[in-house]
């Protein structure tokens, strides 16, 4: 490994370096791109310039044939291409992408594929394990012949064989390039401009033509940005670094966790003279939060725009703190944390306040970014396999060098699972014992800082002018109730969740022997039939974690008054006031904490299963192996159904145990006629032998009730003496 961290490439039979040949190829490559659309974009302007029409009005035979040859000459298949009409709006963009939606060839785009092709052969160098491998092999000629089915399947192939996140990190060193490829080559113009600032290095333009939108992001801005001053605990404090070096700073980004809190320090230097250092942690993991910037809204937009609720809120804790205007500030951030503060780099104005001494960024897609002061350090710390850092579209191979005043380390760890090679764990541990050279660099550029820390202070950062998550539906009271698996808050919520209802007639007998052993809770009939339902659940944001979930029920009349009929007749009452609900038979969840609270606070006889589900499109599909089961098939459109609200009823020793579910979201019927269950011969009791004994093993569903994404929440369980 050399000292900047980088593995050397392979030699040429010249005694050349083969990879930085073919980076110069693609560099040069790139070039030649660069001046077949500015000839293309000058041509497009002469076209349809006002000067030229106006002529050929005057003098129609020389006027219309100098227009007919230059619109020949930019979308003939032998000249620039049909997408290579670049005016930003009228017939001009309007034939641009008439010709790209038919398939013409974009000459320049075609040149730029080459360069990417020249840099995925570069990662090849390095990485011959993607030319063995027949999946990564599939996948990289799929996208790059623009077979889109094909790529699909290999992708589906590539996850399915070794695991989603194996696949991902073998992805990374290659993926800046393959999405770039992608973009420039489908027949989708918005997506040109894309794929050309991923090909050539530059960042996404903001014209609402091209690309990604100014206005778009704009309207990803969840909120103004707020910062309060907030406590350390006492365990905080006692890990927080004494002394300024770089793996104490990294250690306390790695303090700090991703719960929406950033650190400010005075750090004094062996001079004497007293520094400040911002330390910022990265983007918090699953759906996209209202209490904080740092999610997955949050980084997008801090990837592509300067300005973010995130870059606002480090402001306005920056003016709070109290730094002198022309202090010496160094700016440290890991994955989203190192997107913000770069984008507080690249402010004039904020350079003008603070004099920016450093900036480093551990595990973030910078490089295409630049600080406004050239006297700023800039070091930039990647894992070739962690996926994030190529979003900015400079991947392993790329051809462009970053900021002159820049030290750049992309390096190939021990760790290549992703999302485990992106933790900051992972890095602090690489810098200790994989590139040790980087760590004793960056600490030397960085003596200024080193010295003893005189002042912390941690600041919460907050969206302002946004509400709660699951506002209004999912803000209501709660309240904590004991487990074998801590304390639970009731009623738990659930923030982002897919479901598919399977719903079977079967045979009231039957049903009412699986039932509990107790001569008044009696299956709802209807014509002599009874009603189960096997509900297909997908959990992605829970107040008990994510998980998976497959419920077997049985619709059961009132405990008290069985009518008949009443099912129908609950349908018009409040859920609150029904009377009828669903016996919960079986259970599994792919969780231990969703067992106990199903087990210990809702009655219904959990298991801890393995288990995949995809519920939220027309092909749905789920699968546990340890259940035998296996749900696929495409649905039809279905109708619209009001939003349904259910009882749940479960058994704990002799009393019966009712739950109150309410949901909100778009449910959806279906036939059944598309959907199938099958079990394997072997799969374990109680759950295949409840769907074999109620013959749903070789039954269809009757109808299908979907809903591919909703909220809803579930109360704790009331005891009935029944």
């Amino acid at each position: 490994m050399r000292a900047d961290g980088t593995a050397p490439g392979r030699p040429a039979p010249d005694g050349q370096d083969a990879r930085e040949q073919l980076r110069r190829c693609a560099r040069d490559v790139v070039d030649v791109a660069e001046g077949i659309r500015a000839v293309s974009e000058r041509t497009s302007t002469v076209l349809f310039a006002p000067a030229l029409a106006a002529a050929a009005r005057r003098r129609p035979r020389a006027g219309l044939a100098a227009r007919w040859a230059l619109l020949r000459a930019l979308t003939n298949k032998q000249g620039l291409g049909g997408s290579a009409i670049t005016a930003p709006r009228g017939m001009g963009h309007v034939l641009g992408a008439a010709g790209e939606v038919l398939g013409r060839e974009n000459l320049a785009a075609l040149v730029a594929v080459t360069s990417l092709r020249l840099r995925i052969a570069a990662v090849l160098v390095d990485h011959p394990e993607f030319v063995r491998d027949p999946g990564m092999r599939r996948l990289t000629e799929a996208v790059t012949a623009d077979k889109d089915l094909a790529a699909v399947r290999s992708l589906r192939a590539l996850f399915r064989d070794q695991g989603a996140q194996r696949a991902l990190s073998g992805l990374a060193p290659l993926m800046a390039e393959l999405l770039a490829i992608r973009a420039l080559l489908d027949e989708d113009p918005k997506n040109d401009e894309t794929g050309w600032a991923l090909a050539t290095g530059r960042e996404l333009s903001a014209d609402p033509v091209h690309g990604i939108s100014a206005a778009h992001l704009a309207g990803m801005d969840k909120g103004e940005g707020a910062a309060e001053a907030v406590d350390l605990t006492d365990q905080e404090r006692q890990v927080i670094a004494p002394k300024g070096s770089f793996l104490g700073f990294l250690r306390n980004i790695e303090m700090l966790s991703t719960d929406g809190r950033i650190l400010l320090q005075n750090v004094r230097g062996p001079d004497g003279v007293v520094r400040y250092v911002l330390q910022a942690p990265g983007m918090a993991p699953g759906r996209p939060r209202n209490d904080s910037p740092q999610d997955f809204v949050g980084a997008w937009r801090n990837l592509f725009m300067t300005d973010s609720p995130y870059t606002r809120s480090i402001l306005l804790a920056l003016a709070d703190y109290g730094i002198p205007r022309g202090a010496d500030l160094a700016l440290i951030g890991h994955s989203e944390g190192g997107i913000a503060v770069m984008n507080l780099a690249q402010n004039e104005e904020f350079c003008r306040t603070y004099r920016v001494t450093h900036v480093i960024a551990v595990g973030s897609p910078v490089d295409t970014k630049k600080p406004a002061d050239p006297r700023t350090w800039v070091a930039s710390i990647t894992n070739q396999h962690d996926i994030v850092p190529v979003l900015d579209g400079r991947g392993a191979g790329s051809a462009f060098d970053p900021h002159p005043n820049w030290y750049e380390v992309d390096y190939t760890g021990p760790t290549h699972e992703f999302p485990l090679c992106h933790m900051l764990r992972e890095y602090i541990e690489h810098l200790r014992t994989v590139i040790p050279e980087a760590r004793e660099r960056v600490d030397e550029a960085l003596t200024p800082y080193r010295g003893p820390v005189v002042r912390t202070q941690a600041y919460q950062l907050k969206d302002r002018a946004n509400p709660p998550e699951g506002y209004p539906f999912l803000t209501l009271p709660t309240t904590s109730l004991p487990t074998t698996a801590g304390p639970i808050d009731v009623p738990v919520r659930y923030y982002d969740s897919s479901a598919a209802h399977l719903c079977y007639p079967v045979d009231a007998d039957t049903a009412r022997g699986l039932l509990p052993d107790v001569t008044w809770m009696t299956p709802s009939r209807a014509a002599r039939r009874a009603m189960a339902v096997l509900s297909l659940y997908e959990h992605r944001c829970t107040t008990i974690g994510p998980y998976t979930e497959i419920a077997l029920s049985v619709l059961v009349d009132d405990l008290w008054r069985p009518r008949p009929y009443d099912v129908a007749a609950d349908l018009l009452r409040r859920v609150d006031l029904r009377r009828t609900g669903r016996h919960v038979l079986s259970l599994g969840v792919t969780s231990e904490e969703a067992r106990v609270v199903a087990q210990e606070i809702w009655g219904q006889p959990a298991l801890r299963v393995t288990a995949e589900a995809d519920l939220m499109g027309r092909e749905i599909g789920v699968r546990s192996p340890d259940l035998g089961l296996t749900v696929d098939g495409r649905l039809g459109r279905g109708v619209r159904c009001p939003e349904a609200d259910w009882i749940l009823y479960g058994r704990r020793g002799e009393s019966t145990i009712r739950t109150l579910v309410r949901a909100h979201g778009r449910l959806r019927l279906h036939t059944g006629a598309g959907v199938r269950l099958r079990l394997d011969t072997a799969a374990a009791e109680p759950f295949a032998g409840q769907l074999r004994r109620l013959g749903i093993d070789t039954a269809r569903p009757r109808f299908v009730l979907t809903c591919p994404q909703f909220m809803l929440h579930r109360s704790a369980g009331a005891v009935l003496p029944r």
